[in-house]
């Protein structure tokens, strides 16, 4: 299905937002959720199987994609729209059919990888201290995390591979700086949606 072009002032109500780990993606995506009425889907909750650790199973392309597509249809119906927030680049193509308006959130590697460790402490607690049963796992998370901005990054999330997909997108792109206040990236990303400044 090709993305509705907007009349002018109109919000996109069909958003997908994306940046690094710790770049404040999930954290847009609540206030963004929140400010248009809409739901948020976190792209994570499809990607991985529930495990214990967490975030160690994919999920199929398939199965992420027989779960996500019911729910943004359900959306569109009852709230007019939706959020979906995380990275998709590598198998979103179908999703992306629909999206009405993409976020760029990027955030300094020392602001994210601050956030992050304090994430994973809250998340996890003494499991990712040395010694505990998710250390290996945290330590390899955030040793991948802080390499978003090298070029010679070939694995997973990195800003060059999300430049090149973004060089593709076909609707209204918005750039935000992360590191900003909660409020100022809202407002960034609701004068985006509306075209307005």
């Amino acid at each position: 299905m090709a993305s509705t072009p907007l009349k002018p002032n109109k919000k996109a109500s069909r958003i997908h937002i994306l940046g690094a780990s710790g770049s404040g993606v999930s954290t847009l995506g609540t206030n963004l959720s929140s400010a248009l009425s809409v739901p948020l889907f976190d792209v994570d909750d499809y990607y991985w199987l529930p495990t214990d650790p967490p975030f160690t199973t994919k999920r199929s392309i398939p199965d992420r994609l027989a779960l996500i597509n019911p729910l943004l249809e359900c959306a569109q119906e009852g709230h007019g729209g939706w959020v979906l927030a995380g990275s998709m680049i590598s198998w979103g193509e179908e999703l992306m059919e629909n999206v009405e308006h993409v976020v760029f959130v990027y955030t300094p590697t020392e602001v994210r990888m601050k956030r992050l460790r304090q994430r994973e402490f809250m998340r996890h607690g003494d499991r990712i201290k040395e010694g505990g049963d998710m250390y290996d796992e945290s330590t390899a998370f955030l040793f991948w995390a802080e390499r978003y901005d090298d070029p010679s990054l070939e694995e997973g999330r990195s800003r060059r591979m999300h430049e090149e997909w973004l060089k593709e997108v076909k609707v209204p792109i918005t750039r935000l700086d992360g590191s900003l206040e909660e409020s100022v990236v809202l407002k960034g990303a609701l004068e985006g949606l509306t075209g307005e400044k």
